[in-house]
């Protein structure tokens, strides 16, 4: 049984998979031209995985990585209840940050990490 850790020395095999998966994402990310302003980004309400900028539009950015088709799949992760969180999270991380993006986004990545073999990235933009 895995149990939660928040000692970033021994993180659990699920926490190097999601960090493993964030890493991926935002070189991919940066890779089509965005910006990454801040990784992981925490207040009450939640966690941000990643935001970025692309061009005058703040993005919010949640990544999910599978090994298997077990757990489901990332898309089915991502619930209208999470959207919203994501959009309220997104609006908090600029009142935070004092900064007021025209527009505001909510991607997702998923990145599927096979046993063998190189990661497969999917970006699905405009989620909201």
């Amino acid at each position: 049984m895995t149990t939660a850790t928040n000692d970033p020395a021994h993180p659990t095999a699920g926490q190097a998979l999601g960090a493993y998966g964030e890493r991926v994402a935002a070189t991919h990310l940066r890779e089509q031209g965005m910006v990454v302003l801040d990784r992981n980004w925490r207040c009450a309400q939640g966690e941000i995985d990643l935001v970025l900028r692309d061009g005058d539009t703040l993005v919010v950015c949640e990544v999910k990585t599978r090994t298997g088709s077990t757990g489901g799949t990332p898309h089915e992760a991502v619930t209208p209840t999470k959207l919203e969180r994501l959009v309220r999270l997104g609006e908090s991380w600029q009142v935070e940050h004092g900064l007021r993006a025209p527009n505001l986004r909510v991607d997702l990545v998923a990145v599927h990490h096979p046993p063998r073999g190189a990661a497969q990235v999917e970006h699905v933009r405009g989620l909201v």
